[in-house]
């Protein structure tokens, strides 16, 4: 595997530097918005050279080809939480509305007890990487990654397509064959399909960006409708960061309600947050921790979030236990999210890790039906060898 795949830092560090070089080029930022990404970039960089003096790597392609999960106790475990997830996809489809096609808003409407539902269904970006890991059966592995990336499709659910789409290429990525050149073909077709129904999304969901009101720059304005997208979507974040550290606004409420299940509503469209573009409303991973603690709290949360990778990279090894590895796939695709908006320091990311620490441990309880059968294996083979001496004796 590529050794700058093996670092975790780069599903954390590299992103964010990305999206800091996304928004240089995007807008024609104020001056005093260049603190913010000016912050960001130095905690990024900082994050890399730690990183790479920390020595913790991913475990190598080899390590993940080596291991296969078909018919143990823990894919039996999983495929029942994949069953699970789509009985509650289904709930959601046939209960409510489909924005897809009844009406695009209706994806942010969770009225009626849809909320409830969607905290399992959205769970859905696991359906590819258990269908592909898992499922013995050509057709129920092949129905498990259709409806992973279908279901956000028709809910207008463009975050849970990223991490279907992540997730998926990631794994071929890990489990490629070592002796064979990295699947980039693969993996750039997946990545350019995502990104298309993305940006097609986004015009369905949202109509044009004609009504975005931000100091754009001469590369955004130039850009086609489908790439306004991208950059709008790459770009905010960081942008929105930027503006709240230069107007010095502080409200704790927001990290509260994150924290906090149930507490409160985490939605900033409408509220008294000075945005500079009410309609783009997202911050970054560590947004809700500057407007509570300051830059040094968000600070502090981006090196927390890098810990959290660490520990979800620690406890691959050295066997890759599966449930290991869906908890590392979510923490990577909220890492690489990490410069949009909130994904790990909410008590929905908490309550998925506990799952998998759940399941994980309820597989160790099951029989093992593979040791059972070796054992009993190796019982006959010593049965019968001892029969045969017998019988050599005896003539």
């Amino acid at each position: 595997m590529n050794p700058v795949l093996r670092l975790p830092s780069t599903w954390l560090g590299l992103p964010i530097l990305f999206a800091c070089g996304l928004t240089w080029f995007t807008y024609e930022l104020p001056a005093d918005y260049l603190e913010g990404l000016l912050l960001l970039a130095v905690t990024a960089s900082a994050i890399v050279l730690l990183d790479v003096l920390a020595g913790v790597r991913i475990p190598a392609a080899a390590q993940f080809r080596a291991r296969h999960y078909v018919g143990t106790r823990d894919s039996f475990v999983a495929l029942g939480l994949a069953g699970l997830i789509l009985l509650f996809c289904l709930l959601d489809l046939a209960l409510y509305p489909i924005p897809l096609f009844d009406k695009p808003s209706a994806y942010a409407s969770m009225a009626g007890g849809r909320e409830h539902i969607r905290h399992v269904s959205d769970m859905c970006w696991v359906l590819p990487p258990i269908g592909l890991l898992c499922a013995r059966r050509r057709w129920l592995r092949n129905f498990l990654i259709v409806a992973g990336f279908v279901f956000p499709v028709l809910v207008i659910d463009r975050n849970r397509l990223f991490a279907s789409v992540f997730s998926f290429a990631l794994l071929i990525l890990l489990r490629r064959d070592p002796e064979r050149p990295p699947p980039w073909k693969a993996v750039g077709a997946l990545a350019l399909a995502g990104v298309s129904v993305f940006s097609i999304l986004g015009i369905v969901r949202s109509g044009t960006l004609d009504y975005v009101t931000l100091p754009f720059g001469a590369m955004y304005r130039a850009a086609p409708q489908g790439i306004k997208w991208l950059l709008l979507y790459g770009s905010a974040g960081p942008y929105n960061f930027s503006a709240m550290l230069a107007k010095h606004y502080v409200n704790a409420d927001f990290l509260i309600n994150q924290l906090v299940p149930l507490h409160g509503s985490v939605v900033t469209a409408g509220t008294d947050i000075p945005l500079d573009a009410p309609n783009i409303n997202v911050g970054t991973e560590f947004f809700p921790f500057l407007l509570a603690l300051g830059p040094y709290g968000a600070v502090i949360s981006a090196f927390v979030l890098y810990a959290m990778l660490l520990w979800s990279v620690r406890r691959l090894r050295p066997t890759v236990p599966l449930f290991s590895l869906l908890i590392f796939l979510r923490m990577s695709y909220v890492c690489v999210m990490s410069p949009f908006a909130p994904q790990a320091f909410t008590w929905t990311n908490a309550g998925f890790i506990a799952v998998c620490l759940f399941l994980q441990l309820f597989a160790a309880w099951l029989p093992n039906r593979k040791a059972g059968d070796g054992a009993m294996t190796t019982q006959a083979v010593s049965s019968l060898s001892l029969q045969r001496v017998q019988n050599h004796g005896t003539r």
